[in-house]
């Protein structure tokens, strides 16, 4: 049995056109998103009439320089209002968008473009000197946009304005709701980030996002805490809030997360949904909370890791309001999650969302009886439902691999209880969920065995008080190296100049040998344990 009976999506759709220009023409000053900039010290409020009009334009621009429906269109910025209108721009005219995290490095941007071989990238100036390091190992770009200033060799966004048309729906090829419309990478366990391909479909699916995790609605503001190249930003702050006639509140910081700066936010502005990982709310609840007033939020939503039964409770000690939970992943939309007004079992993940048929089921894709730990899987018959993923582009036998049986297999381990409630156990493949970013062993091992120092590697998830699960390094160091502090600092030091930010290990650990099954397989579980 399927969920997706309740769906009704029309065959063709655009969430730029039957979204933002429906809304647009219906309520223009309506406010779309606000942006609080503390690199500018300003902030600043979009209309759903604003955004119709730049994001046509934007559309247009694209037209002038060659962009078609299909060619892919890579972007790397900030959380700045022109990412919007490019977005939807890209959307519009049914490219299909690659978003990137600002945290990437110029290796990563390497390997992303040349798999993807988009078109076009737009970037902004915080990023330019990224794509500038390796613009000539940049296989199929032929147009680098500069989002905010100018630079040699670059088509800068005001001058492309200037004299672009406005598209309508009628100036553009129509879209299908299988059509191709954005790209995720994601990591995994035993390669490099897999191309995660969705169809226009998922940006209407999304609205159940909203709807059973948020509890979005008219008037509402929502805030979720996310870099704008992830899959949790279109969870939180793009299809499914609008469509439920929500406004969405993002921040671009001058640094490092401030917990304080997060709290007067809470306390400044009027965030009614306030959606981050469980990292957030553990380095919230470090900080001196009594100092704030949060009583303009009613609903705390939490993903991208698991949520602890103990901070589950810190939290609605601290504050008197309980932290709502869910499950989903790059590939899909929200699956599960502990809905506004539901009960809640704490450490819970919640129930099934309405349209998705969620079970858990042995290997041979038979269901398993409740309390008995197994693959978390979705229904895919007798069709599959909108917002799970179209394929793992260029990788037909990864998509073999969770596509079978009549399941989509998410790789998640977990369990169901007796009242239908689901639990997480693990990844299946072992990839590590740190900081709401999923990080890939492999990725990690990789660059650390380029180091000299290094014979072997081995990289898990382990667990810290402050930030949960954080990525952790087992080195077996060459001969002539001996262990000590420098070195480790070195080696930390190496990741970050080679992978993102976030994929270097905050623990490194020497070791004398890696734990290893007879047919020389790592023992993982060990390392973590």
């Amino acid at each position: 049995m399927s969920g997706a009976q309740i769906w009704n999506i029309p065959e063709y759709y655009n969430f730029g056109f039957h979204c933002i220009d429906r809304t647009a023409a219906e309520t223009p000053e309506q406010v779309a998103f606000v942006t609080l900039d503390d690199k500018l010290g300003e902030l600043s409020k979009h209309t759903f009439g604003e955004l119709s009009v730049r994001s046509g334009k934007f559309a247009g621009c694209l037209s002038d320089i060659g962009v078609v429906k299909g060619d892919r269109v890579m972007i790397l910025t900030e959380r700045i209002p022109r990412w919007y209108f490019a977005v939807l721009g890209i959307i519009k005219i049914g490219a299909v968008l690659v978003p990137t995290p600002n945290l990437s490095v110029p290796e990563d941007l390497v390997y992303m473009v040349n798999e993807s071989k988009p078109k076009a990238v737009i970037c902004d100036l915080a990023n330019h000197h990224k794509i500038e390091a390796v613009k000539n190992r940049l296989e199929s770009v032929e147009h680098f946009v500069l989002i905010d200033g100018k630079a040699p060799g670059w088509l800068e966004y005001h001058e492309l304005m200037g004299s672009a048309e406005f598209l309508s729906y009628d100036d553009v090829k129509p879209t299908k709701r299988d059509d191709p419309l954005l790209i995720f990478f994601t990591s995994g366990t035993t390669g490099m980030p897999k191309m995660v391909l969705h169809d226009h479909s998922y940006s209407l699916a999304q609205r159940t996002t909203a709807r059973y995790v948020h509890g979005a609605g008219p008037g509402d503001t929502v805030w979720a805490i996310t870099d704008n190249g992830l899959a949790k930003f279109f969870y939180g702050k793009l299809f499914g809030q609008w469509l439920e006639g929500a406004t969405v509140f993002q921040h671009n910081p001058s640094g490092r997360f401030d917990p304080d700066r997060v709290l007067g936010i809470l306390e400044e502005h009027t965030i009614d949904i306030f959606c981050g990982i469980p990292t957030i709310y553990r380095i919230l609840l470090a900080s001196d909370m009594e100092g704030y007033d949060l009583s303009s939020v009613r609903h705390y939503v939490s993903a991208g890791e698991p949520l602890s039964a103990a901070l589950f409770a810190d939290w609605e000690r601290s504050t008197g309001r309980r932290i709502h939970e869910f499950y989903g992943q790059s590939e899909t939309v929200a699956l599960i999650a502990n809905s506004p007004g539901c009960p809640i079992k704490p450490g819970s993940m919640g129930k099934p969302i309405p349209g998705y048929y969620v079970d858990i089921v042995d290997d041979n894709g038979d269901p398993l009886p409740p309390n008995t730990v197994g693959n978390l899987v979705v229904s895919v018959e007798p069709e599959k439902p909108p917002g799970l993923f179209h394929n793992y582009w260029k990788d037909p036998e990864a998509t073999a691999k969770v596509f079978r049986k009549g399941w989509y297999f998410t790789q998640d381990i977990a369990y169901k209880d007796e009242d239908g409630n689901f639990w997480f156990m693990s990844r299946a493949d072992d990839v590590i969920k740190a900081s709401g970013y999923r990080v890939g062993p492999f990725e990690v091992e990789s660059v650390l065995q380029e180091h000299p120092a290094v014979s072997e590697s081995a990289v898990v998830g382990t667990l810290d008080d402050v930030r949960g699960t954080v990525v952790t390094a087992y080195v077996v160091l060459s001969q002539g190296y001996e262990p000590c502090e420098g070195l480790r600092r070195e080696l930390q030091e190496h990741v970050k100049d080679n992978l993102s930010l976030y994929k270097y290990p905050r623990k490194v650990f020497f070791v004398g040998e890696l734990p290893r099954t007879e047919s020389g397989k790592l023992r993982r579980a060990e390392l973590r344990n």
